[in-house]
């Protein structure tokens, strides 16, 4: 879920001193109290957080993926500081460049000429020929692991949306690029907000200098209404609607624990520290109304000393949402959002930075929005010489979504190394704009009973 977001005026600051003041009512001394006591790690790898990327010289940057978020990435990247460029932009479909040309026109002025603007399936190849030091890759999941395999070999910082592959070949193509990255001094930034999101990474903090003991069990979830679809149009052909309607496609995304639950998933193992070594999951397919998708899953995760973590995502309408995370200790538990509870329910500590409304109330709105935060973070990296890479850390969240997506599907329980050294590979051999099988085969674990 999106945070929103302003700017920090003098009224509102003023009333976030006010909104503190306000903590009385939570036991002031006694939150004072366990903040002293509790001894942040000097050690901690966090992300800046600066309010704005320092200036410097020029970043160009090209789009490889224009819809919804890319659109959104390309703006949140003009926001993020001086002396930042949108110079070229590439899509499947000339209909998605048109309309990212028009929303940077229209939001900040900026007009891309058409010979910078490049359609096809090879259109990011000549974008990344152009003059441009930093990519955003918001493509469909599917083609992410071959876009960012390219932009590292073209050496370009790179941003891109989660997750990072579909499939466990994917994932090991994330990983090798990453690594080559690295070798080649390149930033790389994914688009797990959390881990930029400032109340997020206040409470992280605290949970490291620890305020809940020892990390026993966790939470996950990501239960909402029915996302987007598409519903065909005449004259497009198999790839063309299966890439339109990309989110309700199995091999384009995913599915919905892939694409969607990863943020949580994600979460839970930055605060932990771990990746689970093994996963039990069930799902099913209810209501969704296009592609081949389960649209409920519920996951049993293990990490190693026995911890569990139980994972659940949904999208149906008409019941109970929760987007959230949860992490018990052995001396209290966390949202790890904003707010630690000791074990008998009152509060610990609690974030208190967000700005207020108009009239002064608190709100739970972060000075920075976090989807900007992630590029002042990487154009940060890139103006310092302080390279940041978070591919492989992504990958491996992106291999576990896979892991309870696998074992939903089968009934059976999927291991981490197992799933590491799979060659699972999801989608066609060739990608051309025509027919496709589109036989839709919904999973069914185990076997049927016998008569």
């Amino acid at each position: 879920m999106k945070p929103k977001t302003n700017g920090l005026s003098r009224r509102k600051f003023l009333g976030n001193a006010a909104a503190a003041g306000a903590l009385g009512t939570l036991g002031l001394s006694q939150l004072l109290s366990a903040c002293n006591k509790i001894k942040v790690p000097k050690d901690l790898v966090l992300p800046p957080l600066l309010d704005q990327a320092p200036d410097g010289e020029v970043i160009k940057a090209g789009v490889i993926g224009c819809g919804g978020r890319g659109t959104g990435a390309a703006i949140n990247f003009l926001d993020a500081g001086p002396n930042l460029q949108i110079v070229a932009l590439a899509d499947v479909f000339q209909d998605r460049i048109d309309n990212c040309r028009k929303e940077l026109k229209d939001q900040k002025g900026v007009e891309i000429p058409d010979e910078k603007c490049f359609t096809g399936f090879d259109g990011y190849k000549r974008l990344l020929e152009q003059d441009i030091n930093y990519v955003i890759i918001a493509t469909p999941p599917f083609f992410r692991p071959e876009h960012f395999k390219a932009a590292v070999e073209a050496k370009k910082n790179i941003f891109f949306e989660k997750p990072v592959a579909v499939d466990p070949v994917g994932i090991r193509t994330i990983m090798s690029a990453g690594e080559q990255a690295k070798a080649f001094g390149l930033s790389v930034v994914t688009g797990t907000q959390r881990r930029h999101q400032r109340d997020y990474v206040e409470t992280y903090k605290m949970v490291m200098g620890g305020a809940i003991g020892d990390i026993v069990a966790a939470n996950a979830y990501w239960n909402q209404s029915q996302l987007w679809y598409r519903d065909r149009l005449p004259g497009w052909s198999d790839m063309e609607y299966m890439i339109r309607d990309w989110v309700n496609w199995r091999w384009l995304s995913g599915d919905h624990i892939v694409e969607q639950h990863i943020h949580n998933l994600d979460v839970i193992n930055w605060f932990t520290g771990k990746y689970p070594i093994s996963a039990v999951g069930i799902g099913s397919r209810q209501r969704r109304v296009t592609g081949d998708q389960y649209d409920n899953f519920s996951v049993d995760y293990v990490y190693d000393g026995d911890i569990h973590m139980h994972s659940m995502c949904r999208q149906i309408n008409d019941c109970t949402n929760n987007v959230s995370e949860y992490i018990r200790g052995t001396e209290g538990y966390t949202n790890c959002r904003n707010t630690i509870w000791n074990p008998d329910g009152t509060v610990l500590w609690k974030f208190d930075q967000y700005l207020v409304d108009e009239n002064g109330q608190p709100t739970e709105t972060v000075k920075v929005d976090p989807y900007v935060q992630e590029h002042i973070d990487l154009i940060t990296a890139i103006r310092t010489n302080k390279s940041v890479n978070e591919a492989e850390r992504i990958a491996k969240t992106n291999l576990m979504v896979i892991m309870g997506r696998e074992s939903a599907y089968t009934g059976k329980e999927t291991k981490w190394d197992e799933m590491m050294s799979s060659e699972m590979k999801l989608g066609p051999k060739e990608l051309v704009m025509g027919k496709v099988d589109m036989e839709v085969v919904i999973p069914v674990p185990g076997s049927a009973p016998k008569k």
